[in-house]
């Protein structure tokens, strides 16, 4: 379904009744990734996917796509779907972007759990490590997304999941440049919401993975001390909806029911 947001096209499914769940996916990534779980938790809970800017079937706006915006279109999606409070799952820049949305909208939010992701902002080695993401994405795109993806697995299981990660790429791909600078550029610039883990009175839970290659599981497990967040630690990398997928799911449920 779409949903006019600013002239854009905003891309979301809706599916099953019940206590709403929203699932929020990550950069070079869709809705689509959550269709194992949406199959599951539809058949007791209202599921939503939403395909954050400028990614899957959600248009561009503009050139910087702040995690701010990306929240907005949730808030305006959840609004027209008269879903006053909701339990959010946001992988990897979906979890920065839920974060984005329970800052402004800490009475409408029940549950947020973040799935390979951090309340941190960049540090300054990674602001220049996006910056040398946007340059090779201008080079070449199609390279920077092969790469990109492969590097978010742990090594082990880049041959194992090797047919997944061919789908991942080929849906990646259709993202345009403008869509992937668009949100290298905002992830650059968001803001520290660790705060938001320690004031904030709905439930939280964040999971890390120990091969993770891209945030470091240690930082991620001090972000949760002295804070009532749920820490959650998988074996393998970034991808846990595809390497840990079981365990994710029966982990977003426990989560659910005692909400």
């Amino acid at each position: 379904m779409n949903l006019i947001y600013k002239g854009a096209n905003i891309w979301y499914t809706d599916s099953g009744k019940g206590a709403a769940v929203v699932f929020l996916h990550g950069f070079l990534e869709n809705s689509k990734i959550w269709n194992p779980f949406v199959k599951v938790l539809s058949k007791k809970y209202r599921v939503i996917c939403i395909d954050m800017l400028g990614h899957g079937k959600s248009e561009c706006l503009g050139y910087i796509h702040t995690m701010e915006m990306m929240a907005e279109t949730v808030e305006a999606i959840l609004k027209h779907l008269r879903i006053r409070r909701s339990i959010i799952f946001g992988h990897s820049m979906g979890g920065y972007v839920g974060l984005a949305y329970a800052e402004k909208n800490p009475d409408a939010i029940k549950g947020l759990c973040l799935v390979n992701s951090t309340a941190n902002a960049d540090t300054p080695e990674k602001k220049l490590n996006r910056n040398r993401a946007i340059k090779t994405v201008k080079a070449n795109h199609k390279t920077f997304i092969r790469v990109a993806i492969n590097n978010l697995f742990r090594p082990k299981n880049r041959k194992l999941f090797k047919e997944q990660i061919k789908c991942l790429i080929a849906e990646a791909q259709q993202t345009p440049l403008q869509g992937i600078v668009a949100a290298l550029e905002g992830m650059k610039i968001r803001e520290d919401r660790e705060a938001l883990l320690h004031f904030t009175p709905f439930k939280k839970m964040l999971i890390a993975s120990k091969k993770d290659p891209v945030l470091d599981f240690d930082t991620l497990k001090n972000q949760t001390i002295t804070t009532q967040v749920k820490f959650v630690e998988f074996p393998d990398g970034h991808m846990s909806f595809l390497e840990n997928e079981g365990q994710l799911l029966q982990t977003i449920l426990r989560f659910i029911e005692k909400i």
